[in-house]
This record gives structure tokens, C-alpha cells and sequence, in this order.
């Protein structure tokens, strides 16, 4: 075969009916619209193309198929065709005989499809139900897929269900001759998932082993990229709302309003970031339930405002949070926590000498003339990256096959804290639940223009490279 000929491996996704074929190639694509997904056999009633694109060129093109319902009677079929033959067939010449019968076109017109879509392809991905027990009907049909005398590689699929039987499998797997099979959760796949797969693929197709090695690096480098590109989005998100303040009257009804005001943008500024997350990710609005779209009645469990929300995720929540009106907001947050000559100096450091100065100026004199400045407590800055890193962990754990709605813990922080278990003090989210937030958002605090929801916002390069440090720690790696 030419190396021109080699340059894009076809595979068959065939099976039994009902085992999460199209499930596989939905996550394998990352494409929740291909096909139809139903808890129901039968499905599948035609052949459905899809491609694995390297570089904008088509790698693998991928073949989901009916399933195989009848293949006790079809394999009594092929035995009585291979006596009346008159001479020996081998396998491959066997299905073809099949193929030309009128029976193919009638009684097995769903095993003909995917008969006929093996003998085209290089290979074939044998998808099982790990939960299924083996049955006699399932080794009558991989006797009639092995005839097809293409290579075979069992994908065990629902294996995280604690009903599945693997062990059961691979000893009847083993018994046929196949003797390599790879466990891929079409739902909730392990994150070297694919690269498991195509590793086994390699092994059994040795002519493809460079573009599948090709695949597999292509494959990670997207998914650091999301996981960046991720990352970015929540640090984005902090620095707006850690830098974000309005100005109000000093009297309780002014500050009440305002209060309000804040604690609605910030919720608009969170729902931004989870849109965009799924979008990221692929998935949609519809696959999060907890975050009701508008922002109505409580959002991921309990309201990001809510003083047990905040209590919930393992800070501390100081007596302005817990006190409940004034949830979520600090009072002339402007110097965040330093001395009136730190809030300049960092102001002048960031935006020159006089334009920090300038600002400055303005917001003080604001509090000569008996103005307040409200910012975001630490407390709901804390909450919201916890949230956002939680969700991001979901989302690289899901399958694009998954029907339920993604569930996030009540225990902010908990998932992303599982994931990057091996970080030194339990990573970022060991470090949003104690001590001193990020020196980014300390900083943000003094730069109100930094905030994408105020009037005078700018995009400055400080900004920039303070989201991408925060971005940085965020997945744990070295500001």
C-alpha cells in the first residue's frame, strides 16, 4: 500500500444493538448532534459518517452502523451457504457469498450494512456493554465480524457502572482470539481515554501506527489548550469582579441599592463565564441544569450570594457576609485590604505615576464628599473561582454522549481539588478556601478600569498579564 493510500484509516464502529455505538463516536468527535442517542434498540438504522481531523486534514473517518440483532440465525445462514458452496470458502468469501443473497436485502438487511461497512474499512471497533452478561448471541456475532478478516478491537464501554462485568468479558474475548481490548466510558472517559485507544489501534495496525501516534498528540495538545483557554476565562472572570466597584450615597438605602446592583452584575458576569466554558467544551446551557438560564430563584444548589452558599464552600465568611442584606459586599473595598500609601504605590506601579495618581484622587474625593465605595467581598471572590474550576473539572471528565445534567458537589472547590490531587497543598482550590487571595486580585482591587463591567473599562496589557499569572496558578502551574 502507498504511503499516499495510508494517509486516512477507516474504521467501523459496529456491535451489538443498543451499546453505545454513536454514544462512542459522539464522544470521540466531541459532537453531542451526531447521530441519535436513545435508551432503546435499534436506534441506528443506517450507516453515518464522521472524521477526525490532524490540522484541518481528515485523519480517520469513523463509520457508525446498525446493530447486530440476529446473528445466531445469520451464522446457521453462512454455514448452510458455505455447504452448498461445493468448495472451501475462508471467511471474507463467505460474507461476500452472503452479500449477493437475496436474504441480505430482507431477512439480515441490518447485519448486511454492517457486514458490507467492515469489509470497506480498515478495521473495526467492536463496542460491548460492559454491563451486558455474554451471551451466545453476542459469540455468534464476533464469529461473524472475525470472518470478515479485518482487525477487531473490543471496546469495553460503561465500565465506571458498578454493574459491569469487564472480567466476564475479556475472558470471552480471549477465547475467540481477542486478546487486546481497551476500556473507553463513552459518558464519563478517563482522561488518557482516547489515547489508550488509539494506542491499542496502533498496535493492531502497524501500517497506521504514525498517524494514530500523530492523533494522539494532536488530541493533547487540543485538550491543554481547552484547559488553558479554560483557565483564562475564569481568571478573566475574577479580575472583573475583584475589580469592579460602585459609588454610592452614604445613607443605608443608597448602599442597599447599590449593593443590589453589584450583586447582580456579578451574577451576569458569572453566567458570561459559564456559557463560555460550555461553549468551549462543546456542550450546552441545557447540560448544566443547575445554573438556571435567566437567573432566577437559586443557581448551582444555592445562590452565589447566599450566606450559606458562602459558608458552605470551607472559608471564612466574615460578619458582613453572614449578616445577609449586605451579603457579598465590602465597603470602601477601593484599598483592599492596604494602607492608603500601598493602594497608590500599586496604582503608579501598574498605570504610571499620574494616571494612577489621577484615579485615585478622583475615588478619594469621592469619600471626602461622603461617598462609599463597594466591591466584591473576599468571600464571593473565592466562591466564584471555586465554582468555575469545579465545573471546568466536570466538564473534561464528561462525555458528550452523557444524557443526565452535569451535578457539581455542594462542597465548592471539592472536584477540582480531586483532580489536582498530586499539587502541593491541594492546588487552587486549597488556596481560594484559606489565606490571602491571589496577589492578583489583591491588585485588581485597586484598578477599577481593569473591570469589564465598568463604564471606563481598559483593556490594559497589566491587565492582560495579570489574567494570564492568576490563569497560571489557577492550574497550578508556576506564576
Amino acid at each position: 500500500m502507498a504511503e499516499t493510500e495510508r494517509a486516512r484509516l477507516r474504521l467501523a464502529v459496529v456491535g451489538h444493538t443498543n451499546t453505545g455505538k454513536t454514544s462512542l463516536l459522539r464522544t470521540l468527535t466531541r459532537d453531542p448532534d451526531f447521530g441519535e442517542v436513545r435508551d432503546s434498540p435499534g436506534t441506528t438504522r443506517h450507516v453515518q459518517g464522521a472524521r477526525l481531523l490532524v490540522e484541518g486534514q481528515p485523519a480517520v473517518e469513523l463509520f457508525d452502523t446498525p446493530g447486530m440483532e440476529d446473528g445466531m440465525a445469520l451464522l446457521d445462514y453462512l454455514d448452510q451457504l458455505a455447504q452448498h458452496a461445493g468448495t472451501r470458502l475462508d471467511g471474507p468469501e463467505r460474507i461476500r457469498r452472503f452479500l449477493d443473497t437475496p436474504e441480505s436485502r430482507r431477512r439480515f438487511e441490518q447485519e448486511a450494512r454492517v457486514l458490507k461497512q467492515l469489509l470497506d474499512c480498515d478495521a473495526g471497533l467492536y463496542v460491548v456493554d460492559a454491563r451486558d452478561p455474554v451471551l451466545a448471541k453476542h459469540r455468534d456475532e464476533l464469529a461473524i465480524l472475525a470472518a470478515c478478516g479485518k482487525p477487531l478491537l473490543p471496546v469495553l464501554n460503561f465500565m465506571r457502572s458498578p454493574q459491569q462485568r469487564g472480567a466476564a468479558w475479556r475472558e470471552a474475548l480471549a477465547r475467540l482470539g481477542l486478546h487486546a481490548s481497551v476500556e473507553f466510558d463513552s459518558v464519563a472517559p478517563a482522561l488518557d481515554g482516547e489515547a489508550q485507544l488509539y494506542d491499542k489501534l496502533a498496535l493492531l495496525l502497524d501500517g497506521y501506527a504514525g498517524l494514530l501516534r500523530t492523533l494522539k498528540e494532536d488530541i493533547a495538545v487540543q485538550r491543554e489548550r481547552r484547559r488553558q483557554d479554560a483557565l483564562a476565562l475564569i481568571a478573566e472572570l475574577l479580575v472583573d469582579a475583584a475589580a469592579w466597584h460602585l459609588a454610592a450615597a452614604a445613607d443605608e438605602e443608597s448602599v442597599e441599592k447599590a449593593t443590589a446592583a453589584l450583586r447582580d452584575k456579578l451574577r451576569r458576569r458569572e453566567n458570561r463565564c459559564v456559557k463560555a466554558l460550555l461553549k468551549l467544551y462543546r456542550f450546552r446551557a441545557a447540560d448544566f441544569p443547575q445554573h438556571a438560564l435567566p437567573l432566577e430563584g437559586e443557581r448551582w444548589g444555592m445562590d452565589l450570594f447566599h450566606p450559606q452558599a458562602l459558608k458552605s464552600m470551607g472559608v471564612h465568611v466574615g460578619k458582613g457576609v453572614a449578616a445577609g442584606a449586605m451579603a457579598g459586599a465590602t465597603i470602601d473595598a477601593f484599598t483592599a485590604g492596604m494602607s492608603l500609601g500601598a493602594a497608590a504605590l500599586a496604582g503608579a506601579a501598574i498605570g504610571g505615576l499620574w494616571q494612577g495618581a489621577d484615579r485615585l484622587g478622583k475615588r478619594l474625593l469621592g469619600r471626602v464628599r461622603g461617598y462609599r465605595e463597594l466591591g466584591a467581598d473576599d468571600a464571593v471572590l473565592r466562591l466564584l473561582g471555586l465554582r468555575q474550576l469545579d465545573l471546568l473539572a466536570a466538564l473534561e471528565r464528561r462525555g458528550h454522549a452523557a444524557q443526565d445534567g452535569i451535578e457539581l458537589p455542594r462542597d465548592a472547590g471539592s472536584m477540582w481539588a480531586a483532580a489536582q490531587a498530586d499539587a502541593a497543598d491541594g492546588g487552587a482550590a486549597a488556596a481560594l478556601r484559606k489565606g490571602r487571595l491571589p496577589e492578583e486580585l489583591v491588585l485588581a482591587r485597586s484598578q477599577p478600569q481593569w473591570s469589564s463591567l465598568s463604564d471606563d473599562y481598559e483593556n490594559t496589557p497589566e491587565r492582560r498579564r495579570a489574567i494570564g499569572t492568576l490563569a497560571r496558578r489557577l492550574g497550578g502551574d508556576p506564576p
